[in-house]
């Protein structure tokens, strides 16, 4: 049984016991057990990104696609890695933009905790990978319950500002159809994409002038 200690326990208790979500389970009781690769992140993490930001202290959403596949790096929040770890492009240029659009220094650790403990919900649509194989858990039902966790976002009335970066973010949009909401898009801070839009896109400013209670952004 899923224990995440706050809200979203009662949220999502249905989701946990529907039959896709077992299979998830099934399936990752397996994969943990396999002997012939790792799995990311640890099982204890998978989700930390609810653990961490209730459901009514989210401020922000920052959508990621599917957890990084190499040791040491993931830890169940989008885009961040475990503090000794060195940041991957992807969150070298997101610490760029948010260096030139707030002004703090760049951070000396690529672990983006602080961000979801001020309410900013780091969440990965797919949960967890297998190490060195990108992608290698998507299909097996994780859409289907951060798909959920959205939709349930999207029902409340206090604003939430959805940072969707890269196309695969970008496909959640249709998801997030209350008005009291807002919707934020970009490229993806990838090397390959972050010069077509995302630099300077100063999504960290915008989103606080969105906010009646702004994010506390600063991670040193």
């Amino acid at each position: 049984m899923v224990s995440l200690g706050n809200e979203w326990d009662a949220l999502l208790a249905d989701e946990f016991q529907k039959e896709y979500y077992q299979r998830i389970r099934a399936f990752l009781k397996a994969e943990y057990a396999n002997p012939n690769y790792p799995v990311y992140p640890e099982m204890h993490h998978i989700f930390d990104a609810l653990k961490i930001t209730d459901y009514h202290a989210v401020k922000a959403v920052i959508l990621g696609q599917d957890p990084y596949h190499g040791p040491g790096q993931a830890h169940g929040l989008s885009f961040s890695v475990q503090g000794s770890t060195p940041p991957p492009p992807s969150l070298v240029n997101i610490f760029k933009e948010y260096s030139d659009d707030l002004g703090y220094p760049t951070p000396k650790s690529g672990d983006l905790t602080r961000w979801a403990e001020n309410g900013v919900l780091l969440l990965n649509t797919v949960l967890t990978v297998r190490g060195g194989m990108a992608a290698s858990h998507r299909g097996i039902g994780w859409e289907q319950f951060t798909d959920r966790v959205i939709t349930l976002l999207n029902e409340r009335d206090e604003p939430i500002v959805f940072l969707l970066w890269g196309r695969f973010a970008k496909d959640k949009r249709a998801l997030i159809t209350n008005p009291h909401h807002h919707v934020l898009t970009a490229a993806h801070p990838s090397p390959l994409s972050a010069y077509n839009g995302f630099f300077g896109c100063r999504h960290f400013s915008r989103t606080n002038e969105l906010l009646p209670d702004p994010v506390d952004w600063r991670l040193d």
